[in-house]
């Protein structure tokens, strides 16, 4: 019995030796079709291909794609578990040609694999195919010698196959397998076709044409082949099973379900297993591509799926977290087709676990909430809507959680009630915003989210995407198109484009559409809704066209090394000044980047190396750089640092960066964990290097550094080596030796200044110590008075000194003459300073040069003048002070 492994690996070579390339799957999310919310079939990665916009260097192409149906047009949440072949993921093994082969090679390349390869009994298939197709008719009858009886056609859209509401589109023939008369149903078409007897395996479409929103068609320049056939189908039936969760792969998955739960896999609550199994699948591959769990859009279905799979581990007894615990399960029965399984365990158990772990502290609380409120009410009522609203805006229950515990008590929920509680809550935010003034425009950012929901953020993964552009705004109207040269608003429902936030600026790139380019230079964020700022280049911008988004890849990828590298100077600063560093705002754009951060004092250059040293450290490891979703409490437990300037809900993105000894995070041994919404480099080692370049005040108790990362940085040093081989070259030594050298410099410069100085004062009084003015008898104190030049004020309290010595008792008073000013000091001996006063002495003279003031101590005073035009003036003043 073929294992699911080898069923896909038979598939993928079968092809290969029929000259088709095997491609790798695509990301569950779409990045090409922004009508898509989930790659729903194999033939989403290569739409492009069959409408010609772009072309490979192969035109046979064979897949094994990963799928998700669990919201939008493909949706089989509910179903999931409950019946033998519905899915949340599934894959879907494809052949594909870009205007190669057509319908005579598709048919015989299907029939010979599944007759031939799989062994598969002739007499047991049978196809349907377009009531018009005749030419498809004609071949199987060819190729199958199948009869007109086992050729069925359908003249429903069943037979016709279109991957959305626009895009490449045309007939398709299913081909049928006959599990025989004991098992009850009948042929496709028939009255009794939903019976499980005929069973769907491949559906072959023919694509003919593409379909545009207007709903006409045109012929594609190439006609091609997209084919589709379940893997969890054909191998329910290659190993003579007739529900897809017998199969071998389940079977693993449902029964370490099982193990987890301490319960019997396959007994009564055998539902509860399957649902688990699916849904453990679904959320695993999705986180793995990028998807983490949230309140909107993709992030949102993933949480939905989640706390399906959780509460029916809860209905199964189990009283901690389970689905973290079966992922190493999955990991051994897909990482080898799926390698990023692998690569990203760690995340997807850490992400099922905060989550089941967060969804339990509330779910026994919401389930005896419902059970309170459903015991008031008549048997068989509708839970209110208000009460429905409650349980999703207090406990996090969404609301087809709501109505999925409500369904296995043959009730539901008045949905019109609940739209009423929302929009009521949203007519608040809406009126709450506004009224701040925060922006004059926010009502038509209101509008298009009410309209259409919050923008989906596609750039914590991807730089380019397709998306529809859903407002255009210029000013503060909502004009709907824009010509070129104008200023424009754009929202999009789907954007690569980071928004302003945390500190990190906002992406530049363009928005092209058919007619028009969009230089965008700025994105901010409203209400959940990406505002992208920018120019019409050429064209008209108008709402409703389809459009290709890309971020500028070189300055988004140097705001996301700076971005890290701000996680990493933050962390070590704190490991080098001490734990009271916090951060007290942030800038990460393409130039630099600049922190600030509590802290009393200047770093000194040891202070600054060691950071900087730290900071390389960790960039040279090289470590992946991981993101998880989880509540701030359990964050802040696991030790993560809240960023200054972020707004935190119920749910935060943890960023963790480096690994050490003794560190922090479950395993002990995390360097920095932040909580973060912004873009991060993959791994540290992207940064390339970090240079510290200056610390500063940036208010009382605030620090601010600034640093460079990447060319930048070796722009930097490169520019301080040129200029220390310069330095060096002038002072005629080495690099290396130029510290010294310079400090000999120094040396020699502060001992000539002394000397120069000290000649100064000298040749100020007269040419030395014993040359100059003499002293003159006042009141009985010897009273030295003189105007001197060539020196400024800081010399006058050496000279007075000198003088003093040279008097052994009495006064001197000294006035400095610098042409526009002029400086006055006087001094007293002590044996003296009992009759006179330095104070007084300067503040006579100072009186008499214009001045104002004086002070000092009665042995030594200063004060200054605007000139010392009235210099003799001034000495009589200051003997009069003295006579008292």
């Amino acid at each position: 019995m073929p294992s699911l492994n080898e069923i896909r690996s038979t598939f993928l070579n079968y092809f290969a030796q029929n000259g088709h390339e095997i491609v790798p799957s695509s990301p569950l999310i779409p990045r090409n079709d922004p009508t898509l919310m989930f790659t729903a079939a194999g033939m989403v990665q290569f739409k492009n291909l069959f409408t010609g916009v772009e072309t490979r260097d192969y035109t046979r192409a064979t897949t094994s794609q990963k799928c998700v149906r669990a919201g939008g047009k493909h949706n089989d949440l509910d179903n999931v578990g409950y019946t033998a072949r519905h899915h949340t993921f599934f894959e879907m093994l494809g052949n594909f040609s870009f205007g190669d082969y057509f319908k005579d090679e598709a048919i015989a390349l299907a029939w010979g694999l599944l007759t031939k390869e799989f062994g598969i009994d002739p007499d047991r298939l049978l196809v349907t195919v377009y009531h018009t197709d005749e030419e498809a008719v004609a071949i199987w009858k060819k190729v199958a010698g199948l009869s007109d009886e086992r050729i069925i056609r359908i003249a429903t859209d069943d037979n016709f196959w279109s991957a959305g509401p626009t895009g490449p589109c045309g007939p398709c023939t299913e081909i049928f397998y006959d599990h025989g008369p004991e098992i009850w149903g009948g042929p496709p078409g028939s009255p009794d076709e939903d019976g499980d007897r005929f069973i769907e395996i491949w559906n072959l479409v023919f694509m003919q044409y593409e379909q545009f929103s207007d709903g006409t068609r045109r012929d594609l320049d190439a006609q091609s082949i997209d084919t589709g056939m379940g893997l969890e189908r054909i191998g329910a039936l290659l190993q003579g099973k007739h529900d897809n969760y017998d199969t071998d792969l389940f079977k693993a998955l449902i029964e370490a379900s099982g193990t987890a739960t301490g319960t019997d896999p396959y007994g009564d609550g055998n539902v509860h297993h399957r649902v688990i199994a699916d849904h453990l699948r679904s959320t695993s591959f999705l986180i793995a591509d990028g998807v983490l769990p949230g309140n909107e859009g993709r992030g949102y279905v993933l949480r939905r799926i989640m706390r399906r799979a959780m509460r029916h581990a809860h209905l199964l007894g189990a009283k901690d977290p389970v689905m973290h615990r079966l992922v190493p399960e999955l990991v051994a029965q897909m990482g080898q087709a799926y390698p990023e399984l692998g690569q990203t365990q760690r995340t997807i158990e850490d992400t099922l676990l905060n989550e089941e772990t967060r969804f339990r502290q509330t779910l026994e609380r919401g389930l005896k909430l419902l059970d309170e409120e459903l015991g008031r009410l008549p048997e068989g009522t509708d839970l209110p809507g208000e009460t429905a609203f409650k349980l999703y805006d207090t406990f996090g229950f969404p609301l087809d959680l709501t109505q999925d515990a409500l369904r296995e008590k043959g009730r539901g929920v008045n949905t019109e009630g609940f739209d009423s509680a929302m929009a009521q809550q949203k007519a608040q935010a809406r009126a709450s915003w506004v009224g701040s003034g925060e922006q004059a425009d926010a009502a038509i950012w209101f509008d298009v989210a009410d309209k259409h929901g919050q923008t989906e953020f596609l750039g914590y993964t991807d730089l380019e995407a397709e998306g529809e552009i859903l407002a255009v705004v210029a000013g503060t109207d909502r004009t709907g198109s824009g010509e070129a040269g104008t200023d424009v608003q754009v929202v999009v429902n789907q954007t690569p484009f980071y928004a302003e936030a945390g500190g990190q600026v906002g992406d530049t790139g363009t928005i092209e559409t058919q007619d028009a380019v969009l230089q965008v230079t700025d994105t901010k964020k409203v209400a959940g809704v990406f505002i992208h700022y920018g120019k019409v280049a050429h064209g008209t911008l108008k709402e409703g066209a389809p459009a290709k988004l890309a971020v500028d890849h070189d300055r988004r990828q140097k705001i996301r090394a700076n971005h890290s590298a701000t996680h990493l100077l933050n962390e070590a600063l704190r490991e080098v000044l001490g734990d009271h560093v916090a951060q007290r705002g942030s800038l990460n754009d393409a130039e630099r980047l600049r922190f600030d951060f509590s802290h009393q004092k200047a770093l000194t250059a040891d202070e600054m190396s060691a950071a900087q040293d730290r900071i390389n450290a960790f960039i040279r490891q090289n470590c992946p750089v991981e993101t998880r979703i989880m509540d701030p409490n359990t964050a802040r437990e696991l030790g993560a640092q809240a960023l200054f300037g972020e707004k935190y809900g119920d749910e935060v993105r943890v960023v963790s960066m480096g690994r050490a000894q003794t560190g922090k995070g479950p395993d002990q041994n995390t360097w920095s964990i932040e909580l973060c919404g912004g873009t991060h480099v993959a791994r540290l080692g992207e940064i390339g290097l970090c240079v510290l370049t200056s610390d500063a005040a940036s208010s009382s108790g605030v620090r601010r550094v600034e640093a460079l990362t990447g060319d930048a940085a070796l722009r930097h040093l490169a520019e301080q080596g040129r200029q220390l081989s310069q330095a060096a070259a002038v002072l005629k030594t080495n690099p290396s030796d130029l510290a010294e050298r310079v400090r000999q410099l120094s040396d020699d410069r502060r001992r000539l200044e002394t000397e120069v100085a000290q000649l100064r004062r000298d040749l100020a009084m007269g040419g030395g110590t014993s040359g100059g003015a003499e002293a003159r008898d006042v009141n009985g104190v010897p009273f030295l008075a003189q105007v001197v030049s060539g020196v400024t004020g800081k010399d006058l309290p050496a000279l007075i000194d000198a003088q003093k010595g040279r008097l052994g008792s009495g006064a001197v008073l000294l006035i400095a003459d610098s042409g526009d000013k002029a400086a006055v000091a006087a001094g007293v001996t002590g044996d003296l300073v009992d009759r006179v006063s330095a104070v007084d002495l300067v503040k006579a003279a100072v009186a008499e040069l214009g001045g104002k003031g004086g002070g000092g101590r009665p042995d030594m005073a200063q004060g200054g003048a605007r000139s010392a035009e009235n210099a003799e003036a001034a000495i009589s003043a200051a003997e009069a002070a003295i006579w008292g």
